[in-house]
């Protein structure tokens, strides 16, 4: 079974997962072609769709934009990402999972929040977001001059001693024998009146091989063993943040589903309780015009009787007087 290709979100090409980025799920091509910019709400690094775009807002922030309006400063971190309240989702997210934020130990503000966790911590410090996002890209300008410095002095160490080399082989070379100015040790000149040349003397041959050749060597293999190491921990990095990913990706789709599932039963309760209020109104008003027609029927037949008795009493005191 041939592993599932997915689709890059610009070019619409098919790649493995792997090779896709994280956040915009781009292939290396659309990734190298588009910058990456800082977004100017919620301070995260995203790449831009387009080279003529001059929009700093990453999607996120574009559709809180969109729904909530502008944001205003996180209550802890002073970024301005507070689309909802007085706090960043960052910040809440964290609060929810780590309690009350503390002092950062580098801007001395209380955004960090401790994880309980010391492997997690910056050099041995608790750090806010910002704080270890500005020391970790410190720290790799900082490897990254001492690597360009190490291969600096290592080119002109290498020259110097090569030149150092040759000096050497041109100083301990012996000094050539004038034949002619010698007196002749045979008559007929035999092949023992001649010297012989010293073309494999041990001057020679210390020119002829690098005396850092083997330190050369050994610094290579050095540098070959630290990269294929931090190669190793590069891919443990990459395969726990596809993990991440796809956890991430999964949780998505069930608070999509969940969402979902809850709007629909919040639109069933309340067009059931909207049901409800129209029947209890609508027996309301019948019961009034109820009440009214009986109040209506009980004042006419008290005027009846008032009336009635009215009459009798009358016709009770007339009928003496006709006697």
């Amino acid at each position: 079974m041939s592993a599932p290709l997915f689709a890059c979100s610009k070019c619409f090409s098919r790649h493995p997962f792997e090779e896709l980025s994280a956040g915009q799920q781009l292939c290396k091509e659309c990734r190298g072609a588009f910058p990456m910019v800082k977004c100017t709400y919620c301070r995260s690094e995203f790449q831009q769709t387009s080279k003529g775009s001059t929009s700093t807002i990453c999607k996120k922030c574009e559709q809180n934009v969109k729904a909530h309006g502008k944001p205003t400063a996180c209550e802890y971190c002073n970024i301005i990402a507070a689309f909802i309240g007085n706090k960043c989702q960052r910040c809440t997210n964290s609060e929810i999972k780590y309690g009350p934020p503390v002092n950062c130990e580098q801007c001395k503000q209380k955004c960090a929040f401790d994880r309980h966790d010391d492997d997690k911590k910056v050099d041995g410090k608790l750090l806010c977001w910002l704080c270890t996002l500005s020391f970790k890209r410190a720290l790799a300008k900082t490897k990254q001059s001492e690597s360009d410095r190490r291969m600096i002095k290592m080119s002109q160490l290498r020259q110097n001693k090569h030149k150092d080399g040759k000096v050497r082989s041109h100083s301990k070379r012996p000094q050539r024998i004038d034949v002619t100015k010698m007196p002749p040790t045979d008559a007929d000149n035999g092949p023992s009146a001649k010297l012989p040349r010293n073309n494999t003397g041990p001057g020679l041959i210390r020119a002829d091989v690098d005396p850092n050749s083997s330190d050369h060597m050994v610094a290579m293999t050095q540098l070959k063993e630290q990269i294929a190491s931090l190669q190793k921990q590069l891919n443990q990095k990459d395969g726990l943040l596809l993990n991440k990913d796809k956890q991430i990706t999964e949780l998505k789709a069930k608070h999509f589903t969940f969402e979902t599932e809850f709007r629909n039963k919040i639109k069933l309760l309340e067009k059931d309780h909207d049901n409800k209020v129209d029947g209890l109104n609508y027996r309301i008003q019948t019961l009034l015009k109820e009440i009214a027609s009986l109040s209506k029927s009980t004042k006419r037949d008290r005027l009846l009787t008032a009336r009635e008795s009215a009459n009798n009493s009358g016709s009770g005191t007339d009928s003496p007087s006709t006697q």
